[in-house]
């Protein structure tokens, strides 16, 4: 497999620059896959996101989106969307996704961060940190929405050691928006079970490789 992956690049801040957490999500499935991949930084300072080029792959000119050069049939693929794009890998090399009723267990969780942990936590970004003015409503609503799914990871994670039995793309798709846990005033102390979860995947050579992407 030879792939291109779109990921952003903003020179106005280092952490962007270094990676959005939907981003991340593709670069850490493609480091555990060992398959090899190009980067291709999509700088938002210039409008590279509304580039012809890029909507013709991303029509909702947003990253990640990636390249298959060899999808199926042998014909190239172009994908966009962080979820699709882990189902996408994983059915393709079988691995990280399994069969049966724990296929649905981790697509449950999946559905769980692109539904409500992701788009939350990215309001809670904003409004925290990124808004012109302190908006009180709005900071309130979503550090406590913050608080209420990292309970709801936290239950879960009681009972086992990843999010969905075995380590996975419900994994992959959760931690890079908890390694920003900061920005949404959450201190993991506070969630013991998701505190060592996080520590858990962070020690993965994989996964610090494709939190470092790009580089």
């Amino acid at each position: 497999m030879a792939a291109s992956f779109a990921t952003r690049r903003h020179t106005h801040d280092h952490a962007l620059h270094r990676g959005t957490p939907n981003g991340r999500k593709v670069s850490i499935m493609l480091e555990e896959l060992a398959l090899p991949y190009q980067v291709q930084p999509v700088d938002i300072t210039r409008n590279e996101q509304f580039a012809p080029a890029f909507l013709a792959i991303s029509p909702n000119n947003k990253i990640p989106a990636l390249v298959d050069s060899d999808g199926p049939d042998g014909q190239p693929l172009a994908l966009f969307e962080s979820g699709a794009i882990l189902i996408y890998l994983a059915e393709k090399t079988g691995r990280l996704l399994p069969d049966g009723a724990a296929r649905y267990a981790v697509l449950q969780w999946l559905m769980f961060q692109m539904g409500g942990f992701g788009p939350m936590l990215g309001q809670a970004h904003h409004f925290l940190r990124f808004a012109p003015e302190p908006l009180p409503y709005a900071q309130q609503r979503y550090r406590a929405e913050a608080r209420r799914l990292y309970g709801v990871l936290e239950q879960q994670l009681a009972e086992q050691r990843f999010v969905a039995g075995d380590y996975s793309i419900a994994d992959i798709a959760l931690f890079p928006w908890a390694a920003r846990h900061e920005w949404q005033d959450i201190d993991l102390a506070d969630f013991p079970q998701v505190q060592r979860w996080y520590h858990d995947v962070a020690a993965r050579p994989a996964v610090q490789r494709g939190m470092a992407v790009p580089a």
